[in-house]
C-alpha cells in the first residue's frame, strides 16, 4: 500500500507524518482532563504524549492523578514492538464502567521508562477528554488510542484503507 499524501500543517499545527518511528515521548505543558459518567476522573499537568508516524498523539496520565477507584485491572494484554507488553484497565466514573478502555506499560522497553506509572485512555468511551481547553476527538478506527486535536493534521492511521501504512 502506498503512503498517503500528508495534509500540510497550517500555523501552529503539526503533521503526524513528521512524527518519528520509532516513537518519541515528550512532556505535555497543557492541563489534561478525563471525564466519565459525569465525573472528573483524572486531572493532571504531568501528562506525556507519545508521537509516532501516522498516529495522533497518545496521552499518558500519571496513575496518581486518577481519582481513587477510577482504574481496576482488566483482562487482556497486547504487545508494542517499541514500548513492550501492555496491561489493561477498566475505567470507572459516575456509575459508568468502560471495560478495557485504558492501558499502561508496567515494564516498558528502554527509552519508554517514563510510561511505567502512566496510563493511556481511549477517548471514545469517555464523556470527554481535554488537552488545554480543547475537547479531543478519538483516533479513527477504534483500535488505536490517539487523541486528535485541532493542532494535529493527518491523514491518521485507523481510517479505512490505512491497515498497510
Amino acid at each position: 500500500m502506498r503512503r498517503p499524501t500528508p495534509v500540510a500543517p497550517g500555523p501552529g499545527q503539526e503533521s503526524v507524518w513528521d512524527y518519528p518511528r520509532p516513537p518519541r515521548v515528550e512532556p505535555v505543558a497543557e492541563r489534561v482532563t478525563i471525564r466519565l459518567g459525569g465525573e472528573l476522573i483524572a486531572d493532571t499537568r504531568g501528562a506525556v504524549r507519545v508521537l509516532e508516524t501516522s498516529h495522533p498523539p497518545v496521552y499518558y496520565v500519571p496513575i496518581a492523578d486518577f481519582v481513587e477507584g477510577a482504574l481496576t485491572d482488566s483482562p487482556g494484554a497486547s504487545f508494542c514492538e517499541f514500548k513492550g507488553a501492555a496491561r489493561y484497565f477498566d475505567v470507572h466514573g459516575g456509575g459508568t464502567v468502560a471495560a478495557g478502555a485504558a492501558w499502561n506499560y508496567p515494564d516498558p522497553a528502554p527509552g519508554f521508562e517514563t510510561l511505567v506509572d502512566r496510563v493511556a485512555v481511549y477517548a471514545g468511551p469517555m464523556d470527554e477528554c481535554t488537552v488545554g481547553d480543547e475537547v479531543v476527538v478519538p483516533q479513527p478506527g477504534g483500535f488505536y488510542g490517539g487523541w486528535v486535536t485541532s493542532w494535529v493534521v493527518g491523514p491518521f492511521k485507523g481510517i479505512p484503507g490505512s491497515l498497510g501504512w
